[in-house]
């Protein structure tokens, strides 16, 4: 894929099967641009890649910011790769609102796991993307699937409510929470909270181990007021030190439990089932508006402005772009 030549699909495929970490990384840069090219070419690669992939157990880890994702799957994910497990980590990084450029930060807080040669760390700006994670994640987890990475993370931004799309495309759900959090629920418990499969309380270490375990009590007790999501499994809350590694067995046993509980009676592949539905709709949406910025800058200008000025309803200003998008 280097110089000016057009990058050979067939070589792609067998790179990223052959565990080619170069070219997996070549082959997500696809995925993730907007070059009318290099999004034919990624589709391409996607496609034939698709049969190997959907072999590993996808994991989102969520949180507000600080709560400490990145140290926990640093030390997580090493124990993970001490072990033999392939582990692959989507970190969605925040991005510039005016350059679009990814921080990057949660890598150089992953220092142990980067070194290890059974992990592969991929940073990924968040741009645009409501819900906390790239617009390009699902396919990059196929990608590094067929790669043959048998534990995929996903560690998302951590910006509240709105991440609630992670949820369409893991299996299991785990949300980080501080010391203190419980009294924080009644604010955030129809949104992402009844989104969880684990809860995860974190910084159980030091001044805070108390507080950490009296948020956990809280948190149980909280739970058992919303509706849960999956009528087989009542979501567990433990507590956790991600610095210093107090309770992470615990919180992986769990994660094992919840893949054994979603095994039974196909419900593991029916969420897979409805993970590729939810992402079908996400990408028209996406398309569909992608395609209308390039329908006719004049048009969408005209509209934003009759919008803005109140001279249209949001909704009317739908019906017109759409009416002028399905006309061209």
């Amino acid at each position: 894929m280097t110089g000016a030549s057009t990058p050979d699909p067939n070589a792609i495929v067998d790179g990223v099967l052959a565990g080619d970490r170069a070219v997996l990384a070549r082959a997500i840069t696809l995925v993730e641009s907007h070059r009318p090219d290099h999004r034919r070419l990624a589709a391409e690669v996607l496609d034939a890649l698709l049969p190997h992939a959907g072999r590993s157990q996808r994991i989102g880890i969520s949180g507000v910011p600080g709560v400490g994702k990145s140290t926990l799957i640093n030390a997580l994910g090493t124990t993970l790769c001490e072990r033999g497990a392939r582990l692959a980590v989507l970190a969605v990084d925040p991005s510039s609102q005016r350059t679009g450029g990814s921080i990057l930060g949660d890598k150089t807080r992953m220092d142990t796991l980067t070194a290890h040669p059974n992990a592969f760390i991929r940073p990924s700006p968040a741009g645009r993307q409501l819900g906390g994670v790239a617009s390009a994640t699902a396919d990059t987890i196929a990608l590094v699937e067929a790669a043959g990475f048998d534990t995929v993370l996903v560690e998302t931004v951590g910006v509240g409510q709105s991440e609630t799309l992670v949820s369409e495309m893991t299996d299991c759900f785990v949300l980080m929470l501080l010391p203190g959090a419980g009294d924080e629920l009644q604010g955030i418990k129809k949104g992402i909270v009844e989104l969880a499969d684990i809860v995860a309380v974190n910084k159980a270490d030091g001044e805070t181990e108390i507080a950490a375990s009296h948020a956990a009590r809280d948190v149980e007790r909280a739970l058992h007021t919303l509706r849960q999501r999956d009528p087989h499994w009542q979501v567990p809350v433990t507590t956790c030190s991600a610095q210093t590694g107090a309770g992470l067995p615990a919180l992986w046993q769990q994660v094992d439990d919840f893949f054994g509980n979603q095994r039974v009676d196909g419900r593991l592949e029916a969420k897979r089932r409805q993970q590729q539905l939810s992402w079908l709709w996400h990408q028209v949406d996406t398309a569909l508006r992608a395609r209308a910025r390039r329908a006719g800058a004049a048009v969408i200008e005209e509209t934003e402005n009759a919008v803005a000025n109140g001279d249209l309803s949001p909704r009317q200003g739908a019906e017109r772009l759409l009416a002028a998008l399905l006309s061209g």
